[in-house]
């Protein structure tokens, strides 16, 4: 009798606590850690870590304690990383400048991409094309990685006109 019951329970389809919808495109679509990681383009013990250190990233868990991130965490993610991987702030860094900026600021400044200067006819060696949209703000790590090479290029440019 006990296998009995226990095949017929098997059976049964158990209902989904937080299935995520099925279309991509929806706003209101909940995805778990591990795609979450893919899409950002880190790890998810990056995730759950980010979790300790930014108040404001706070994913739904399910009962059974599966993070789900929505469109609005995904953002947050997209910003922390490029913060931190390509604009080399520091945790402590990024979490300044986003008290001091805004999270909402930064989001919307986020979606719109760098924008370009006008073209001009001559050459330009000495500042760069592309401004960020953040007002010409660039970090200390990125402003001085922009001196070193502009300092090569200058050299090689002595070096060929030679």
């Amino acid at each position: 009798m006990t296998r009995a019951r226990t095949t017929a329970e098997s059976q049964r389809k158990r209902p989904r606590t937080a299935a995520p919808a099925a279309a991509s495109s929806d706003p209101e679509r909940q995805i778990k850690i591990g795609e979450a990681a893919r899409l950002i383009g880190v790890e998810a013990y990056v995730l759950r870590f980010w979790e300790t250190q930014f108040p404001f990233l706070r994913p739904r868990h399910s009962r059974s304690k599966h993070r789900y991130y929505d469109q609005k965490s995904l953002d947050a993610l997209r910003l922390i990383r490029r913060l931190l991987h390509s604009e080399g702030y520091t945790i402590a860094g990024a979490k300044k400048h986003i008290r001091d900026i805004g999270l909402d600021r930064l989001r919307n400044e986020q979606a719109t991409p760098m924008q370009a200067q006008p073209e001009s006819t001559e050459p330009d060696h000495g500042d760069a094309r592309m401004t960020p949209a953040r007002n010409g703000e660039l970090s200390r790590t990125t402003q001085s990685k922009l001196a070193a090479i502009r300092e090569e290029l200058k050299s090689l440019h002595k070096l060929l006109a030679g």
